[in-house]
């Protein structure tokens, strides 16, 4: 049984409710443990992965967040700063499903948010799995 860690930016409390429940479904149907820190926002997530990764407690790690576009130019260094961190990691060996919502609108985070419709959340944690499952095999 792995242990995994999610590491939820909570934003927006009703959208990130769906996230970890999608998430925390998938690993548990597929047997695993998770627990769940918070941090500030998304640009933060993949410090904290980052950090909770030199523990060594964590077999991997599910990002969960989500950024709607707004009026300024800060979207764009959200979404692509919090995405090339959880990239690098993954790079560095770490097996991550990122999860972070980058979307126009409130509409369209609720339909991948929610776990009845896309449950971008669950295929986090599905991704996450898979990468967790490539790294056992070529460690």
């Amino acid at each position: 049984m792995a242990k995994i860690l999610i590491v939820e930016a909570r934003f927006y409390d009703h959208l990130n409710d769906m996230l970890l429940a999608g998430a925390r479904a998938a690993i548990e149907q597929a047997g695993h443990a998770h627990e769940t820190i918070t941090v500030p926002g998304a640009l933060e997530v993949p410090g904290a992965i980052a950090l909770a990764a030199e523990s060594g407690a964590y077999d991997a790690f599910v990002a969960l967040g989500v950024v709607i576009r707004g009026e300024t130019y800060h979207f764009e260094i959200v979404a692509g700063e919090s995405a090339r961190g959880i990239m690098a990691l993954s790079m560095d060996g770490l097996a991550i499903g990122n999860g972070i919502l980058t979307t126009e609108n409130e509409a369209q985070a609720i339909v991948r948010a929610d776990p009845a419709q896309l449950d971008k959340g669950g295929g986090a944690a599905q991704a996450a799995l898979a990468m967790l499952d490539l790294k056992t095999r070529f460690g």
